[in-house]
């Protein structure tokens, strides 16, 4: 790929500069002058919404423009915010100036290539080095009206500010969202997700917006929540792919079948790789009579950020929110189009607290091709894990994703599944353990082959599979742990 030739300002030494950035306190990072006014790119105005509950789409012109016209979007949005993030931002003043960047040199899209990366790590020393909120922050916190948080490994909360147009644009996008996985105006709708400073909390705010009666049921007990489906007949919510498998089962522990008994005809999923899984999309919509979408969102820009539409092809991106790129997490360079690659975000209007080239940490692959449902924009084909959830089995990469593919599809079993990883003789081993449905110890043997003989075909690892009873592996409410490594030094080194 072709990368635009600059004009770069005479700037100190690379290391003089990475010095003198390392060294500045943030007392010593003081605002810049104000920034010229930028024009902005026209957003989704009111009028320009869905006219008629008969629509397809909330924003027809948005979401159906040609992919030129998505550049070129994206394009003059990202001009204005690295100029806003650079007068606004001590952080990416100094750490571009200490790249030798400036955000007048951005040209094409491929340009944002030459600005440096941050990740979590920095987003939380930022916040602790500039407290409360850190200096990514490009706006005085008088402007800032809301946080989300999340807590991290130092078990300090990190925290996601939003402006009031932030918010405002946030919830925007979740109406759009949810309306093009056909909530409307005359469904019930339960939020089944944490409330307590969690970024997904909020998002039931988009299906107030676009008219549906909304329950805000938050981490209701199971027994309560299901109360709650039969008494308000509720024909939608939105939950963890293992919590809508556990619910379903809790469901018929009680007598209750939710194919049946229930209302719920759309299930919307988020925050574990299970809902672009078709094997485990399936299973849900089996157990539930219901159509499931995969949503999928991070706390540090803001709630769901991409979703499925009713011809489940992939999850529409937020395209006029945030800019994708999909790279080699090791290399940095893009991958092709569909390939498996580091997830990279830039947000395009969140002023309160730009991301610029923020590194995710999921594996994702993406595609720009038209979707049936008449939608331009760019879709995640799948969230296929984590970096950290990476395991190096004898040199191959493998995911909690692949194994979940074929727990899901054997009939015979659960599809509940644990990984362990142990280090014997100096060399890696894995154990699966999966649970059978029956409760007859005499398949274990025909149940472990044939999982074996599918797990080294799609991954290329053999595994020792222990079958268990059913109902040995625990059920987790929120997101559910499938890997449990035991090796003490996992890199080797």
């Amino acid at each position: 790929m072709a990368t635009a030739s600059f004009a770069t300002p005479r700037v100190a030494p690379l290391a003089e500069r990475q010095a003198a950035l390392l060294s500045s306190s943030p007392a010593s990072l003081e605002p810049a002058p104000a920034a010229p006014l930028l024009a902005t790119p026209l957003s989704a105005s009111p009028a320009a919404r869905r006219s008629s509950p008969d629509s397809r789409f909330w924003n027809a012109a948005l979401e159906t423009q040609s992919r030129a016209d998505w550049e070129r979007l994206k394009l003059a949005s990202l001009q204005a915010h690295l100029q806003h993030a650079y007068f606004g931002s001590p952080y990416y003043r100094a750490a571009w100036y200490a790249a030798g960047v400036h955000p007048s040199q951005l040209k094409t899209l491929d340009d944002l290539r030459r600005f440096p990366f941050i990740n979590k790590k920095i987003v939380r020393d930022r916040q602790l080095a500039a407290p409360p909120l850190g200096d990514l922050c490009a706006v005085p916190e008088r402007d800032i009206v809301y946080i989300s948080a999340s807590s991290g490994s130092t078990g300090v909360p990190t925290a996601s500010p939003f402006t009031q147009q932030d918010f405002d644009d946030w919830i925007d996008y979740e109406a759009r969202q949810f309306w093009s996985s056909g909530l409307r105006p005359e469904d019930r709708y339960a939020h089944s997700l944490n409330f307590s400073l969690f970024v997904g909390g909020p998002c039931v705010l988009g299906a107030q917006k676009l008219g549906a009666l909304s329950i805000h049921a938050g981490t209701l007990p199971s027994e309560r929540l299901l109360t709650v489906l039969r008494q308000f007949s509720v024909t939608a919510i939105w939950t963890t792919p293992s919590y809508a498998w556990y619910l379903g089962e809790t469901a018929i522990k009680q007598g209750i079948d939710p194919a049946r008994d229930l209302s719920v005809r759309r299930i919307f999923v988020a925050g574990e790789p299970g809902g672009s899984i078709p094997e485990t999309r399936q299973r849900i919509e089996a157990l539930w009579g219901a159509s499931v979408y995969d949503y999928y969102g991070l706390s540090d820009i803001f709630g769901s950020c991409a979703g499925m539409c009713e011809e489940k092809n992939g999850l529409h991106w937020a395209e006029d929110h945030i800019h994708v790129e999909v790279l080699d997490p090791e290399s940095g360079e893009p991958v092709a189009e569909g390939e498996r690659g580091e997830m990279v975000l830039t947000t395009l209007k969140k002023s309160a607290r730009p991301m610029i080239r923020f590194r995710t940490g999921d594996i994702v692959s993406v595609t720009t091709e038209p979707c049936a449902c008449g939608r331009t924009s760019m879709r995640l084909l799948g969230v296929h894990g984590r970096l950290d959830d990476m395991l190096i089995i004898k040199g191959v990469n493998i995911f909690p994703s692949d194994v979940e593919s074929i727990a899901r599809k054997d009939k015979q079993l659960t599809g509940e599944y644990k990984l362990i990883v142990r280090r014997v003789a100096h060399l890696d081993e894995l154990t699966v353990q999966i649970e059978r449905v029956s409760a007859d110890a005499s398949v274990d043997a025909e149940l472990a082959g044939r999982f074996a003989h599918h797990l080294k075909s799609v991954t290329g690892v053999s595994a020792k599979i222990e079958v268990l009873p059913p109902d040995t592996l625990p059920r987790e409410t929120h997101k559910a742990k499938r890997v449990d490594d035991q090796r003490n030094n996992v890199w080797g080194k």
